[in-house]
């Protein structure tokens, strides 16, 4: 059970590709997934795009053993992600994954059982307003009591890192549900001692079924990890999973599995050999 727990990042800082090695690693992925990357003008947005279509086929392919060309990942009507799998899923009922990128890391995490859900921040200061005046925008998505954990948390640099964290843990939650910002992230309040000991309520409901990480990636990183019961799932993902109920200890072996580091993977790791050998035989034929 625990091969099902997986943490995989990439830093794209440091990869600068040729219009041919983008084209090369975009062609890895099937063509209805390719305009989910092209879309974007930006090449640095392309690239997030792209490693993160390209660490959810890897990570399906290594601990599923699914070869690529027979993967098919969907989306639900919200836009979550997930592996339309019959028995080769058996051995993890509810293998499920979500990704995440911001600034110069690309992320992915998934779980046999637990809903998951993973989100990356950068945390940037802002340019042409004061930090108060920055956070000011979004005040209508926390609680009073994260609002007043906030603003109250220090300096200028303190109060925006206080925000982010916050801003982090509620999106890995939302996203782990199948859901968005549009769930209402204000009904969503979380509670921590020092960043450890992460829980969080729900409309005033303690949700003692979920478990959540906040991790320093440096460079002014943070990466959060929601785990949760897939009963709290929306109705749209919670059909795209095998099991929804457990007993309390099948559950609780589940919630307590370890969470295990993120593993450093490379752009070049993403993609298979045989797609390698494949063009390396057509360029030579």
């Amino acid at each position: 059970m625990e091969r099902g727990v997986q943490r995989w990042i990439v830093d794209i800082s440091g990869w600068d590709p040729s219009p041919q090695d983008f084209s090369f690693a975009l062609s890895v992925l099937p063509s209805v997934e390719q305009p989910s990357v092209t879309r974007f003008v930006q090449m640095e947005d392309r690239k997030r795009a792209l490693v993160s279509r390209l660490l959810q086929y890897a990570l399906v392919n290594e601990v599923l053993a699914i070869p690529y060309d027979e993967i098919i990942i969907k989306r639900t009507l919200e836009g979550k992600p997930y592996l339309e799998c019959d028995d080769v899923c058996a051995d993890f009922p509810n293998f499920n994954f979500n990704a995440s990128h911001h600034g110069d890391y690309v992320a992915i995490a998934s779980e046999p059982l637990c809903l998951v859900g993973v989100d990356v921040v950068s945390i940037v200061i802002p340019q042409k307003e004061t930090v108060i005046e920055f956070i000011q925008n979004f005040s209508s998505y926390f609680s009073s009591f994260e609002w007043d954990s906030i603003v109250n948390a220090g300096t200028s640099d303190d109060i925006l890192i206080e925000f982010y964290r916050y801003w982090c843990l509620k999106e890995a939650y939302v996203k782990a549900i199948g859901s968005g910002v549009a769930y209402g992230l204000d009904r969503v309040e979380f509670h921590h001692s020092c960043w450890t000991n992460i829980s969080v309520n729900v409309e005033g409901k303690a949700m003692k079924e979920w478990r959540f990480w906040l991790l320093e990636l440096g460079k002014g990183h943070l990466v959060s990890i929601a785990r949760g019961h897939p009963r709290s799932a929306t109705e749209s993902y919670m059909r795209t999973l095998k099991q929804a109920e457990f007993d309390e200890e099948e559950y609780n072996a589940a919630l307590h599995l370890p969470n295990v580091r993120f593993v450093s993977r490379t752009v070049e790791q993403l993609i298979p050999v045989s797609h390698k050998d494949r063009v390396h035989r057509t360029s030579i034929s």
